[in-house]
């Protein structure tokens, strides 16, 4: 006998804008939709980065105990790691890299042009860190796109409407790019246990009843007594569509210790992340020449 599934209406915990951070030495602009300050409350992601670059970008440098998601809002990714990846990605595709135990990567402007990412991290569990690293490319023509009268949503990883995203992942993520046409509703259903984020890439969107504008984060807690819940998100009498980037994930409900570009459970383990990379143990920085222009 098949059980029924109970699915609840969820709330949006708080909402929160975009602090910007301005030119560095990598970047042309830089801003954090979030940060990784207080982990407890955006467990499993740790940080949204909003990265403009020209040049230099950002040059090999390790990773460890996470996985990144990159998505290209605008201009040309040229990427490259030391397990023997290298390319381009252009605008909508996205980048799902594994750090595991250990990887060494670049991620420059092809042709020191322009590269506009916004860059999600998404811890791992302790079993799970030191995993083998995996690179995957999922390019926007290879993604589900599900049309809807209201509503096109564009697939990265986890299930909606019967469909799969592409994205492998070491721990439950579902992500999407949702466009929701003007004075249009779009009920959004996802796991109960998941925490959720909707971050509003353009226009403005009315979540669960909160008005949330482009540069705003709205977030969602996890729903522990239903395996499914359903959002509202509503459009005003705009011109134009309004696009929101939404993830979501189980709480991880482990300590966090962030040591650059290293996350580990402990500051032992960080220092151990290191020590390994000066020894070696990620692999040798590549000496990989910049693609060639075609």
């Amino acid at each position: 006998m098949q059980t029924q599934q109970h699915t609840a209406h969820r709330t949006v915990a708080r909402v929160q804008g975009k602090v910007h951070l301005g030119p560095d030495s990598q970047v042309d602009d830089k801003s954090l939709w979030f940060t990784p300050q207080s982990p407890e409350l955006t467990d499993p992601f740790l940080v949204l980065a909003d990265d403009l670059f020209s040049a230099p970008g950002f040059e090999w440098h390790p990773h460890r105990g996470l996985e990144t998601v990159t998505l290209v809002l605008d201009g040309v990714l040229e990427h490259g790691d030391n397990i023997g990846h290298a390319g381009t990605l252009a605008a909508g595709d996205v980048q799902w890299m594994t750090a595991g135990r250990g990887i060494i990567h670049r991620e420059l402007a092809f042709r020191n042009e322009r590269a506009h990412v916004l860059q999600l991290w998404v811890n791992l569990p302790a079993e799970k860190k030191l995993v083998d690293s995996r690179y995957q490319d999922l390019l926007a023509t290879d993604r589900p796109l599900i049309e809807h009268e209201n509503a096109r949503i564009d697939l990265i990883s986890g299930t909606a409407a019967g469909l799969r995203g592409p994205a492998l992942t070491h721990w439950p993520v579902s992500g999407s790019v949702i466009t929701i046409e003007p004075g249009r509703t779009v009920e959004h259903v996802l796991p109960g246990p998941d925490r959720a984020f909707f971050s509003v890439l353009s226009g403005a969107v009315t979540i669960a009843g909160r008005t949330v504008a482009a540069g705003q984060t709205a977030w969602s807690d996890p729903v522990s007594d239903a395996d499914l819940s359903a959002i509202e998100l509503r459009t005003g009498d705009a011109d134009t569509p309004s696009v929101v980037m939404t993830f979501s994930g189980p709480p991880i409900r482990q300590p966090v210790a962030l040591g650059g570009s290293m996350v580990m459970n402990s500051h032992a383990e960080i220092e151990q992340a290191y020590r390994d990379f000066l020894a070696g143990k990620f692999g040798a920085v590549p000496r990989q020449a910049r693609l060639q222009y075609r």
